[in-house]
């Protein structure tokens, strides 16, 4: 041991530092011990919705099945996020973005791609968002994320883009 010393010292410190507090303990009422349990459980609960809502607030894009407009109950808990999102900043405005994959005719896939953003711009109104807040627009199949020929790749491709302006 290199400071043999100095650590007999510092344990002598604090035996004799313990032994001069008080020996007095004062329990806590037991409703004043559930306020102060309840608070912080409280504070975790709000903060795991907090960071769940900033989550799904991340996710920019709803997708949805083949040839279809139909919002899933996954992209409707997205779509609230977004909507409550919104709801909490009145002066922020929404553009929704349709696309579609690759089948079909350019003028199908340009309507399945505004009936795509339509859908969630319903979406978002019955949740509350005034509709002169949502812009809607359809690319069709003009603006793939994905270029493979694939099933995979078709369904990154059937999406509403949720943009912030």
């Amino acid at each position: 041991m290199k400071y043999p010393n100095l650590l007999s010292a510092s344990v002598l410190l604090a035996f004799i530092l313990g032994g001069c507090a008080s020996q007095e303990t004062v329990k806590p009422k037991a409703e004043e011990t559930a306020k102060t349990t309840a608070a912080p459980a409280k504070a975790v609960v709000a903060e795991k919705q907090l960071s769940e809502q900033d989550r799904l607030r991340s996710q920019r894009n709803t997708y949805f099945a083949f040839d279809s407009s139909s919002i899933s109950e996954e992209a409707r808990t997205l779509i609230m996020a977004h909507a409550q999102y919104l709801a909490a900043t009145p002066n922020t405005t929404v553009t929704l973005d349709g696309h579609a994959d690759e089948r079909g005719s350019r003028e199908y896939n340009l309507r399945l791609g505004e009936r795509r953003a339509q859908a969630v711009a319903k979406q978002m109104q019955a949740m509350g968002v005034a509709g002169n807040r949502i812009t809607t627009n359809s690319y069709g199949e003009e603006k793939p994320v994905c270029v493979e020929h694939d099933e995979a790749c078709w369904q990154k491709n059937r999406r509403v883009e949720i943009i912030y302006r």
